[in-house]
């Protein structure tokens, strides 16, 4: 880190470098020059100054010993007694990761009664899986799980930690990230290693208007959390080979300042997640026409409805029917755009889909970049007869 040094005994109370700092970051205190917080260590002041006496220093940048850290760690997440299926997609993408550099996979996960969890994720991928079980674990507190997690990570020495973006992993991983003082890239598209381990992190950046590959170079463990339906797990291994290791648990680490009350289960509602066929509707046919042209395509298609973010700012959708960074992940069999430009943010959210339609009167929009087959005409004019075509039995999707 750089930064700015005055030889105070040099110095002889000029101040033209009070006057030279653009950002009014030096000041005359009681007969002797200061930095304050302003300063840009832009070092105009050291090349102002007619004495000489200020100059601009480099503090020798603290660099983690690599070799003390290895493999590739995923922290599941149980709902109960379930793994949720975002640890399975984090998985086979650490399989892969691992396996550029030939490093293990971990699994360390938190809860109660976790044996077959642990076993799916040997059969997933893992090579080791590490289980902290206990009655009290059962439900995620951040306190208990952060100090728990983060005290076996620096036990372990993993090189990557991954993390899947659901609540309670946003809750959690920054807390690790600050117990373990190493940084944190959330919401992580896109992944890979490179031979010295260190592991390029893609998000999306300032709006959604930039692709920013992020990088942790000096420190160990490199974290990233990532959406759930961004990966997809690898084939099930029918007879794993890896190992479960139970972890002890003092009871001092059981303690929370968090009382759990009430447990309120939310009533089940229709998730764009999970569907299997997603019909998009975008600004270009955001009327009442086009939105009822939409929902007849999906009714015959027996698909969901899913909207832009511009649609759902209007009102006409609730967010959670909103493909995108800041709506939801998804990755469907089957995925139909209509009127849908394809911004940074919304293909961020569905590029992953099996099969993408895009119906476009512009060719050169960036959804037909992404499309597997991208339609350009008028939706207006297209969707009818593809309507009329399902309802005859004449097409088939």
């Amino acid at each position: 880190m750089s930064r700015i040094v005055i030889r105070h005994e040099a110095c002889t109370l000029c101040e033209v470098c009070l006057n030279a700092c653009p950002f009014n970051a030096m000041e005359n205190l009681n007969g002797k020059i200061e930095i304050n917080s302003n300063c840009k260590v832009c070092s105009i002041c050291v090349k102002q100054c007619p004495e000489k006496c200020i100059s601009k220093i480099e503090d020798e940048l603290f660099q983690v010993d690599r070799s003390l850290y290895k493999g590739i760690m995923v922290i599941g997440e149980m709902r109960q007694k379930d793994l949720h299926p975002v640890t399975l997609e984090l998985l086979g993408k650490a399989r892969e990761l691992a396996d550029k550099i030939k490093a293990p996979v971990y699994c360390m996960i938190v809860g109660e009664e976790l044996l077959d969890a642990a076993q799916l994720c040997l059969s997933y991928g893992a090579d080791e899986v590490f289980v902290c079980e206990d009655r009290e674990l059962k439900f995620y507190r951040s306190d208990i799980y952060a100090k728990l997690i983060s005290e076996r990570i620096s036990q372990i020495k993993p090189s990557v930690v991954l993390v899947g973006a659901t609540p309670s992993g946003r809750s959690l991983a920054p807390r690790l990230a600050a117990l373990l003082k190493t940084g944190l890239t959330a919401d992580c598209t896109q992944l890979d290693i490179l031979d010295n381990t260190d592991l390029i992190q893609r998000r999306p950046a300032f709006g959604g208007n930039i692709m920013a590959d992020i990088m942790t170079t000096r420190h160990r463990p490199q974290m990233a959390s990532v959406r759930y339906k961004v990966f997809n797990p690898i084939e099930e291994i029918k007879n794993p080979v890896g190992i479960i290791k139970r972890l002890s648990i003092n009871p001092d680490e059981l303690l929370s300042g968090i009382n759990l009350l009430e447990i309120h289960h939310e009533a089940v509602s229709e998730s764009i997640t999970e569907a299997k066929r997603i019909i998009v509707a975008g600004v270009g046919v955001s009327d009442p026409e086009g939105l009822k042209l939409v929902h007849q395509l999906a009714d015959q298609l027996q698909a969901s409805v899913a909207y832009t973010r511009p649609l759902v700012e209007r009102g006409l959708a609730s967010y959670t029917h909103q493909i995108g960074l800041s709506g939801r992940t998804v990755q469907p069999e089957l995925l139909i755009t209509c009127g849908v430009s394809g911004a940074v943010q919304f293909i961020s959210g569905m590029e992953h889909s099996e099969h993408i339609i895009a119906i476009n009167k512009d060719p050169k929009a960036d959804i037909m970049n992404v499309a597997h087959v991208a339609v350009v005409g008028d939706a207006y004019e297209i969707l009818p007869q593809w309507i009329e075509a399902l309802k005859k039995g004449s097409f088939h999707v």
